[in-house]
Order: structure tokens, then C-alpha cells, then sequence
């Protein structure tokens, strides 16, 4: 008997080692002269990527039980039912030149377009953010507003992480030969290079970088945050937010981040912005140095200057132990307090930036159990 298990167990082991090194989900690693060019940012120490302050996202072996347990608990409301997306004619898309709008693909999967420009935000297009289907939950709708291959041309694509549900395998490798540049933080090049992603088409920044597209303006940002997508990864890559600007307009993206002071930072040098995409989603006090409360996301909207915030992070997948309508609920509370003007769009509904939609339209109702 002692010997079967034994032998179960390192059958598992060996499968389990031969798709962490064999699987294309994990990505690729940073080069010699790559890790060299790294060390020279204020960002890196010791091989890794570090948060301003030094604050670390780590958890005790005690607090990583609870963070396990706490996912397998029943919460009332925890997903939607039966949530609809709204459904985008894929030649209106392509033939759009007006104003500044965008369309949310649920979490915090963007489609921009700004001056003639197709621009991607974190396309994680995929049914399970995880390496592989049976390690993650699967997304919440049925459908996307449109499928990859239908999307017009893309300009750009900024990535903010390398997190399953930031940077996709599946969605970039369905995407990548409609891509003009991606954009990533230092070392995200590395996955894509793997994934057969051409050099001249990769740009990697370091946090407060800025570089032109044309006559759009691109910065990397800080956030707080943390990297990794295997098991010996941790930090090899860096994480940030982005701000996207062009002549006249200023958007804000968060990425994932804990509340803290770059928030400011950021307003004071870049504000204020027309529209910014804040994260408000995912949280857990076991967590919240890397993943802001609702309350905070509606504080972090005054602290970058944004006339009009929309809250992130949510509405495709569960990876929190906290209900559906939570993080909605709290924002716009704390919104209100704070005379914060929110937008809040149904997945799929294009959305100009300049628009304010009527609050007591709560869409995400409809699907509460």
C-alpha cells in the first residue's frame, strides 16, 4: 500500500515538474544581458522587482491556510447568475473614428479608441485564469462581447502584469498577428518573446518611463503590486499601471495595486485625468497590501485627479472570498461620501469617457441569485 502511494505520488510529481517546464503558459525568462540591464533600475534589488518602501506581498504559512480555506467557504451571491454581455457589431467597431470611448470585456480587459487608434488593456480573454483549466474557476459569462478574431486591427496592447488574469497565453497567441506594439513593464517582454512575439514589436518601461506611439504618449507607473506565474518566478518581472495620454485627453489605468502613495504621486505629476480605471475587486484583508478595498479605489480616484472613475478588477471572475455585488456596493458608497463620480458600464456597452451613466441603473443586479 505504502509503496502505491509512494508511487502516486511521484507520478504526480513528475507530471506536475514536466508542465511547469514543458507548458508554453508559463513564459519565458529573462536573458543574461536582460537581468543585467534590469539591475540598473531603482526597482530592482537582489535579482528582483521591489515596491516603493519595500513593501512585500507575503503571507505567513498560518495566514496562506486561511487564504486557501476562506476560498472554499460559502458566500451568498459569491457569482452572478446567467450574466449576459452586450454583443458588438464587429464592422461598427472597425469603422469607429469619433470620440474617446472604450468598452470593458469584464475585469480589467479593455478595448480603447482614442484619435483613429485601437489600443488593448490587459486582454485576458480566456474561459480560467490560470495555467490550466483545472486549476482556476471559469469566467462568469458565456460569451465576450466579441471574439479575438473579430476585433479590428490593435495598434497597441498594455500589459500591466504578468498575472493569468492580466497576461493570457490563449488571448496572445490568438492575438498577436493583429498587434502592432506591446507594451509592457520590464521583463513581461520575456513571455511574449516566448510566445513568438518579434523584438521590434516589444517595448518594455521602467516605472515614470515615457515613450510616444504616434501622437499618443504612453507611461509606465507605479503600483503596488507583485509578479510571477510559476513557482520559481516571483518578482522576476515588474508591475505597473499606465497612463495613456494624447493632445487633449488623459486616461488613468491602476492595474492591481494595494492603496498607498503613488496614488498622489501620480495625480500631482500626470493629472488630473478625464477617465481613470481603478482596480476594486479580488481583495482580502489577508492581501491588502497588493489589492486595494472598495473604499480605497473611490480615495484612489481623488488622489490621481480623475473627474470620473470606473471600478475594475471585477465582474468576470471569482478570486476572493467576497460576494458578487460587494465590491459595487461599497464604492459606490464610499463614491458618494467622497463626491466621486463613478461609471459603472454593463460588459460590452461602448462607453465614452466623457460619459456620466445614471447610477440607479444597477445592471449587476439582474444576475444576483
Amino acid at each position: 500500500m505504502l509503496v502505491t502511494l509512494l508511487a502516486v505520488l511521484g507520478l504526480v510529481l513528475v507530471v506536475g515538474l514536466l508542465f511547469v517546464n514543458l507548458s508554453p503558459q508559463f513564459g519565458g525568462k529573462a536573458t543574461k544581458a536582460q537581468l543585467a540591464f534590469y539591475s540598473k533600475s531603482e526597482n530592482h534589488q537582489n535579482g528582483k522587482f521591489i515596491n516603493l518602501d519595500g513593501i512585500k506581498a507575503e503571507m505567513s504559512s498560518r495566514d496562506m491556510l486561511k487564504a486557501i480555506g476562506s476560498m472554499f467557504k460559502t458566500i451568498p451571491n459569491a457569482k452572478p447568475k446567467n450574466i449576459e454581455v452586450q454583443q458588438i457589431d464587429s464592422t461598427k467597431l472597425s469603422e469607429y473614428k469619433a470620440e474617446t470611448r472604450f468598452i470593458w470585456f469584464g475585469h480589467s480587459a479593455f478595448l480603447v479608441q482614442i484619435k483613429g487608434k485601437n489600443l488593448l488593456i490587459d486582454p485576458m480573454f480566456g474561459d480560467v485564469p490560470a495555467p490550466h483549466p483545472l486549476l482556476g474557476g471559469k469566467r462568469f459569462s458565456k460569451t465576450l462581447p466579441i471574439e479575438i478574431e473579430q476585433l479590428p486591427k490593435i495598434d497597441a496592447v498594455l500589459i500591466s502584469h504578468d498575472h493569468y488574469d492580466h497576461l493570457d497565453y490563449g488571448s496572445i497567441k490568438r492575438l498577436k498577428h493583429k498587434v502592432g506594439t506591446f507594451f509592457t513593464p520590464l521583463g513581461v517582454g520575456a513571455h511574449l518573446r516566448k510566445w513568438g512575439i518579434p523584438d521590434d514589436k516589444i517595448v518594455e518601461l521602467d516605472w515614470w518611463e515615457e515613450t510616444v506611439f504616434d501622437d499618443l504618449n504612453f507611461t509606465s507607473t507605479p503600483a503596488q503590486h507583485f509578479s510571477g506565474r510559476g513557482l520559481t518566478d516571483r518578482d522576476k518581472t515588474q508591475w505597473c499601471s499606465w497612463v495613456i495620454q494624447s493632445e487633449t485627453e488623459k486616461i488613468f489605468f491602476s492595474g492591481d495595486s494595494g492603496y498607498a502613495p503613488h496614488f498622489k504621486e501620480i495625480g500631482n505629476k500626470y493629472g488630473p485625468f478625464d477617465f481613470a480605471m481603478m482596480e476594486c475587486g479580488q481583495y482580502n484583508e489577508l492581501w491588502h497590501e497588493v489589492h486595494m478595498f472598495p473604499e480605497e479605489t473611490a480615495q484612489a480616484g481623488l488622489d490621481v485627479k480623475a473627474k470620473r472613475i470606473m471600478p475594475i478588477h471585477w465582474g468576470a471572475f471569482k478570486l476572493a472570498p467576497h460576494s458578487w455585488t460587494d465590491p459595487i456596493q461599497r464604492v459606490i458608497d464610499k463614491a458618494e461620501a467622497l463626491n466621486v463620480t463613478l461609471v459603472i458600464p454593463e460588459i460590452g456597452k461602448p462607453t465614452g469617457i466623457h460619459d456620466t451613466l445614471p447610477q440607479e441603473d444597477k445592471w449587476w443586479d439582474n444576475f444576483l441569485n
